[in-house]
């Protein structure tokens, strides 16, 4: 009991000094800026001095403002940031990443040799890389378990990394897009159900939905139709019924939570504009259907044409794919640029993903040049991973702009890339919610 009570006259004395301690000095920070793209898709400013304060833009100011001049009035540290000779815009948003996986050669082999630790260590590495290539928030659209662990740890500032959405497990039917159990002995796991995305009928797609959302998924993630790298033959177009597809997005929906449907053929894609979805990727085969559909239902599309693309590539090296897999990226690939600029002539809305852990993380930027290949401007294609993507998440008051009261999250390149827009693929300075996290 003597313990008890000394340990218990420690706790309230260290509480007493916790309580006496100066409160810490608040934290200014000033950005002298050469260039500022404070909202996408107007005009850049020229020399701006922007002004961060717990996190946030407080201030947006005309021409060069030394610091005692801003500090006027104000009390606390300052930190001055000398980008004059810089081009600053909002941080970089990408719709569509698996920040807990990356596919190589071996992945198969990891998939039995590996465990959830070790998808832990790499999604930080991943994320930390993705966050210093200047993308400040992200929506995972499909991982382990351990992609609720990683959203959380940088959430609390624990490892560097951007923002996050998650999805948790992506909807599938059994043997479909997503079932990872798919090509291997069927001793090796157990059955896949709710918890891990797989459901069959509309009551146990139901429960899938329901069981993310337990799981803490922000967005739920289906696959309305096969994909690429699952070991089966099952094509590229409609796996869900259309009743399950309705019963996902509604249960969705009533939870608070959108819902991401990655489609390729054209009768998939259409059947989940029709059940409500709200993003759309890849969008392969869309057809004069699907654009109409776009426009009805107001469904966003992010088109990931860097993923064909890497898909289409590796499938000429022999070997790296299971015969299975290079045959659709063989007829995948080819296509999916061509996709982006239908929807383009079509006026469909269009916001920015990559689908990265397909091709390697960090590189997510390349996805620019080949928006800008099929007829995007630079300015447009900026916007759609800022100023669009904030609105495709719901957080349009928060970041993607460098207005007043918006997060402090933002980039720096050399040079415009409203100009050049592979400038992107070199960014030079980071900065999310007032830290800085990269600078050159």
């Amino acid at each position: 009991m003597k313990r008890i009570a000394g340990l218990l006259l420690a706790v309230v004395a260290a509480a007493g000094s916790a309580r006496a301690a100066p409160p810490p000095a608040e934290k200014w920070t000033v950005m002298q800026c050469g260039s500022v793209l404070v909202v996408p898709g107007q005009p850049p400013r020229g020399e701006t001095t922007l002004v961060v304060h717990d996190g946030a833009i407080s201030e947006v100011l005309n021409g060069i403002v030394a610091p005692e001049q801003v500090m006027a009035g104000k009390s606390g540290a300052v930190e001055l940031l000398d980008l004059r000779d810089k081009f600053v815009m909002p941080g970089l948003v990408d719709l569509h990443v698996h920040l807990t996986s990356e596919y190589t050669a071996d992945n198969r082999l990891r998939r039995v040799t590996e465990d959830e630790a070790d998808v832990a260590l790499r999604g930080a590495l991943f994320a930390k890389r993705t966050l210093e290539a200047g993308f400040t928030t992200v929506r995972d659209l499909g991982g382990s378990s351990a992609v609720f662990a990683l959203r959380d740890a940088i959430a609390s500032g624990w490892i560097p990394g951007p923002r996050m959405f998650v999805a948790g497990s992506a909807l599938t039917i059994t043997g479909g897009h997503g079932d990872r159990t798919s090509g291997y002995r069927e001793d090796l796991f157990e059955a896949p159900g709710p918890y891990q995305g797989v459901a069959d009928g509309p009551y146990a797609a139901r429960a899938a939905v329901r069981a993310q959302v337990k799981r803490g998924a922000d967005w739920i993630k289906v696959a309305a139709t096969g994909g690429v790298l699952d070991v089966v033959t099952s094509g590229t177009d409609q796996q869900f019924k259309d009743d399950e597809l309705a019963e996902i997005v509604s249960t969705a929906h009533m939870l608070g939570r959108k819902v991401a449907a990655h489609a390729h053929g054209a009768a998939g894609l259409n059947a989940a504009l029709r059940a409500g979805v709200d993003t759309i990727e890849h969008g392969t085969f869309m057809d004069a259907e699907s654009i109409e559909l776009f426009k009805r239902t107001g469904a966003w599309y992010v088109p990931t044409v860097i993923a064909g693309k890497t898909v289409e590539e590796r499938a000429k090296q022999p070997g790296f794919f299971p015969p299975a897999v290079a045959e659709k990226a063989r007829l995948v690939g080819p296509h999916i640029q061509d996709a982006l600029r239908r929807a383009l002539a079509g006026g469909v809305k269009i916001a920015f993903g990559t689908d990265a852990g397909v091709y390697p993380h960090g590189e997510n930027a390349r996805e620019f040049q080949y928006m800008v290949e099929a007829g995007m401007t630079p300015a447009a294609a900026i916007e759609a991973a800022t100023k669009s993507a904030a609105v495709v998440l719901g957080i349009e008051g928060e970041i993607g702009t460098l207005e007043v009261g918006k997060r402090a999250d933002l980039v720096a390149t050399k040079r415009n890339p409203l100009v050049d827009v592979t400038e992107l693929q070199r960014i030079v300075f980071v900065m999310r919610g007032g830290s800085v996290y990269r600078r050159e």
